[in-house]
């Protein structure tokens, strides 16, 4: 196979554009991101129908979670 030296770099520049662009489509999904989120979202929500306040240690879970989730958001925005 016979390739020219112009042909031969439009197919490298043409192979690494392609995966510079699937490189950022995977950077872009952040699965991680979404699955912790998903897994706050999850804890609050049984922390919501936990009965009686546990010496205020509810609420402050509450808190917490709530404060992780939006760090969780800020990372997902961060990374797009």
């Amino acid at each position: 196979m016979n390739l020219s030296k112009t042909r031969l770099a439009a197919i490298v520049g043409a192979t690494l554009v392609a995966g510079s662009v699937m490189g950022g489509v995977a950077m872009a999904y952040q699965s991680h991101m979404f699955a912790a989120r998903s897994a706050l979202y999850t804890a609050r929500s049984q922390l919501l129908v936990a009965l009686h306040n546990k010496g205020g240690h509810r609420i402050a879970a509450l808190n917490a979670v709530d404060g992780a989730i939006r760090q969780v958001n800020l990372g997902i925005q961060a990374g797009r």
